[in-house]
């Protein structure tokens, strides 16, 4: 049996999740997270992650596999996917992969690039620079040596500045020519039919961050944060914690402004969350306008949901998914 599954991805809030869950009504369907934040135990509600509930109702995959002091990267995520895609079809259901974590739908459709592995003490010097600079200067410096690469990133993307900045730093090429290089790539894993949430109004979406982040202030994040912050060996540099949302809040419980009261603390981290909320929305709706096979489903209008629907069991039949 070819391995075949449909994609559904959109920017965060655009009611993917929903529609699986609808999905899973209507045909017999597993999820595979398509999320770098689920796969971590105990982020669930700065995660949006899906309710045991849930879970119980449709099986959902790569989801609490990992301890937020361990890292997991693209190409474990396509090894990861290409196992479950076949034991999933020899249930006889149909594989969805939702998420919005882009690097890993590229890491399927693209290929990955064999580049040099990260380098602890490089690292540990591009961030006591970024301390003491900021990392907006070196998203400059990043421009001056690799304009295409700073293009892509914000000002304030420490995590991708520094990877960008690490692998110009070990092997002197940027991170732009190891792209474009293509005897470095490996081949494209899948290709599958790829449907996406895209909102015609971006007031809408940033309305929708809005509200689920207000939800999920409400639901104890900054306390969750706090119970994190406890867990031998977990610090502000891994992975799990620059996440959006986590990374804000370390910053404002490890740093708060000082005078400030808890009501200060929690609005200037709400402003900071939702700013950086923004930016990963917007970053993510440019790679999805990058790929022209996409099938889009406009999901600020009335009906959306029942035309995503329709698409993706259109998409299942053509298929001959079950």
């Amino acid at each position: 049996m070819k391995p075949l599954a449909l994609c559904l991805a959109g920017p965060t809030a655009s009611g993917k999740s929903a529609v699986a869950m609808l999905l899973a009504q209507q045909l017999p369907v597993e999820i595979i997270s398509v999320d770098s934040a689920l796969v971590y135990r105990g982020m669930d509600i700065g995660t949006a992650k899906p309710s045991a509930a849930e879970r119980a109702a449709v099986p959902h995959h790569l989801i609490d596999i990992l301890a937020p002091t361990e890292t997991y990267s693209a190409a474990q995520f396509v090894a990861d996917t290409l196992a479950l895609v076949p034991q999933i079809q020899a249930r006889g259901r149909v594989p969805v992969l939702v998420g919005g974590t882009m690097m890993y739908f590229h890491a399927l459709r693209q290929g990955l690039h064999t580049m040099p592995p990260a380098d602890a003490q490089v690292r540990a010097d591009i961030d006591a620079r970024a301390a003491q600079l900021g990392w907006p200067a070196l998203h400059a410096e990043l421009a001056r040596i690799d304009p295409a690469t700073a293009r892509r990133l914000a000002p304030a993307d420490g995590q991708r500045i520094q990877r960008a900045l690490e692998v110009w730093q070990i092997s002197g090429r940027t991170l732009s020519q190891w792209h474009g290089d293509d005897k470095h790539a490996a081949p494209p894993a899948a290709n599958w039919p790829l449907v996406s949430l895209e909102p015609e109004s971006r007031a809408w979406l940033h309305r929708r961050i809005e509200q689920r982040f207000d939800a999920m202030l409400a639901a104890g994040l900054l306390d969750e944060v706090r119970v994190l912050q406890q867990l031998p060996g977990l610090h502000a540099d891994l992975p799990s914690m620059r996440c959006v949302g986590y990374r804000q809040a370390w910053q404002a419980l490890q740093n708060p402004t000082p005078g400030c009261t808890v009501d200060d603390t929690q609005r200037s981290f709400r402003a900071t969350a939702l700013a950086a909320t923004r930016q990963l929305a917007k970053r993510q709706l440019t790679w999805l306008r990058s790929i022209s096979s996409r099938q889009v489903i406009a999901c600020d209008q009335a009906g959306a949901q029942v035309e995503a629907l329709r698409t993706l069991k259109a998409l299942a039949s053509s298929a001959h998914l079950p």
